[in-house]
């Protein structure tokens, strides 16, 4: 593989440049790294469109969470552009009507001047307990500040949008890497099972001792999965 191909790196909800931060450094050596800008629309399929306007014409696609989302989007719309999928403490199914009700009342309270960010309050649906009291703590409420109450809505509004991606999975036809935190409990491992399951070329990689955020808690076993699959020979 040409050592500089390029990669995208998409974050999750109220996440930024720092989420990918060892990644960045650790996977330069085999890819040129990016990450990308999820803030600018409303949508699911807005959202993939910006990145695919700026994006090199091939490119590898990792995505987390809400990343993981567009990545699903992009496989849609520009399947051919796209030379291996890495999908990261995601899932493939929509909201259930519980979820979707949360989402809109947190999308009302940001539109009263109520955004509030991540508090230490929400850290334990982010991270695993070992991690509460470090210093990731800092770096998940820090990215939430910077992307602020407009990104914040406009980002729920678009994962509020989307579509159920279970029925696409099969016509996915890159090498694909499924990671999953085992602690993960907003996209938890049974739901990175059933995506690796239903894509014909993914490898399942559960990590130990990470929550939602596993580049950020589990970087050198993230790291090296991420290697394994750049490298993989198309």
């Amino acid at each position: 593989m040409d050592p500089k191909q390029p990669l995208m790196l998409l974050p999750g909800l109220l996440c930024d440049d720092a989420l990918w931060q060892y990644q960045l450094s650790a996977l330069a050596e085999f890819a040129a790294p990016r990450v990308a800008d999820l803030t600018g629309a409303d949508s699911i399929a807005g959202l993939a469109a910006q990145l695919l306007d700026s994006a090199p014409p091939r490119f590898s696609l990792a995505g987390l969470s809400m990343g993981g989302y567009v990545a699903l989007e992009i496989m849609r719309q520009a399947p051919d552009r796209v030379l291996r999928l890495a999908l990261i403490d995601t899932q493939a199914r929509d909201d259930t009507l519980e979820v979707r009700r949360r989402r809109k009342g947190l999308i009302a309270l940001a539109g009263r001047g109520r955004f509030k960010g991540v508090t230490p309050r929400l850290l334990p649906q982010l991270l695993h307990p070992d991690h509460l009291d470090g210093p990731l703590a800092g770096i998940v409420m820090e990215m939430a500040e910077r992307i602020g109450q407009d990104g914040f809505v406009r980002q729920q509004q678009a994962i509020l949008g989307r579509i159920d991606s279970r029925p696409s999975l099969a016509a996915i036809a890159v090498p694909t890497l499924v990671l999953c935190g085992e602690a993960d409990s907003l996209t938890p491992p049974a739901l990175a099972a059933e995506m690796a399951d239903a894509i014909p070329d993914a490898s399942l990689v559960i990590v130990p001792q990470a929550g939602h955020l596993v580049p950020l808690e589990q970087p050198e076993v993230v790291n090296r999965a991420m290697i394994d699959w750049l490298c993989d020979s198309l």
